[in-house]
């Protein structure tokens, strides 16, 4: 199967050597006019992809908010779900996730063969994602969500043999996730040996609430930067972390 429109540039930044830049927007903790305000700053900032979702979503706000982020940038929306629930259509792809550091059968398979039927008739562009929780100092809402063990923070090696693995299944891209409210980022440790491990692109998350966080996890090699709530918190985070971005890109040259 060749690989769609966000996938096939994802895999070119990957051989290039360019990183992306993604938000994650959650739908419970937004409404029109801040998504208005977050893609006119996004656009400026030279955002690449919006991911939205989130664990869990107690509101029916996912599909204005995937409307509005589309209907005001020609930034590509992405779906980050947290169950079969959480299908729009109207958005251009979603990340499939198989939460590959954990045992939980739903998690792994079960969401995806009752999302299967409503993704195959969709026009979304279906990212196979492993998605690989890693402790962040507290628990998280997606550990509890998912009754799964994250892997610990000081064992890279586990995370390097569990995205191989996920790899070699047929993944396309391997997220490292930290989780929304994380004490601490992924590690660069943990990042590098990942990097080091797979071909497939490694987007990183959670946690990521200072430009040095994200400077060091463009420097242990993640393809792609999330920030979600630490925007929420310092709204200059986004110009910051697009100025890092930016800049080594630009050293690529």
């Amino acid at each position: 199967m060749n690989p769609g429109k966000i996938l096939h540039q994802l895999l070119l930044n990957r051989t290039s050597g360019r990183r992306s830049f993604a938000v994650l927007v959650d739908p419970d903790k937004t409404n029109p006019p801040a998504c208005l305000q977050l893609s006119r700053a996004a656009l400026e900032n030279r955002v690449d992809f919006f991911l939205v979702g989130g664990s869990l979503l107690t509101t029916t706000f996912l599909n204005s908010t995937v409307r509005t982020l589309k209907a005001n940038s020609n930034i590509p929306v992405i779906l980050f779900p947290g169950s079969n629930l959480h299908i729009d259509p109207s958005a251009d792809a979603i990340l499939l996730l198989s939460l590959i550091s954990g045992r939980n059968p739903d998690f792994l398979i079960g969401q995806h063969v009752i999302a299967a039927p409503v993704l195959k008739k969709s026009k979304l562009e279906i990212l196979p994602t492993g998605y690989m929780l890693i402790e962040s100092g507290k628990p998280t809402t997606v550990s509890y969500i998912s009754n799964t063990t994250p892997i610990p923070y000081d064992k890279p090696e586990v995370a390097a043999c569990t995205a191989m693995a996920g790899e070699m299944l047929g993944l396309q891209l391997i997220y490292l996730d930290a989780g929304s409210g994380a004490q601490r980022p992924v590690s660069p440790r943990t990042i590098a040996a990942v990097r080091k491990s797979v071909e497939v692109p490694v987007v990183v998350g959670g946690g990521i609430t200072t430009p040095q966080a994200a400077e060091e996890a463009l420097q242990a090699g993640a393809d792609v930067i999330v920030i979600g709530n630490g925007i929420e918190k310092d709204p200059n985070l986004l110009v910051e972390v697009s100025e890092r971005i930016s800049a080594y890109n630009k050293a690529l040259l």
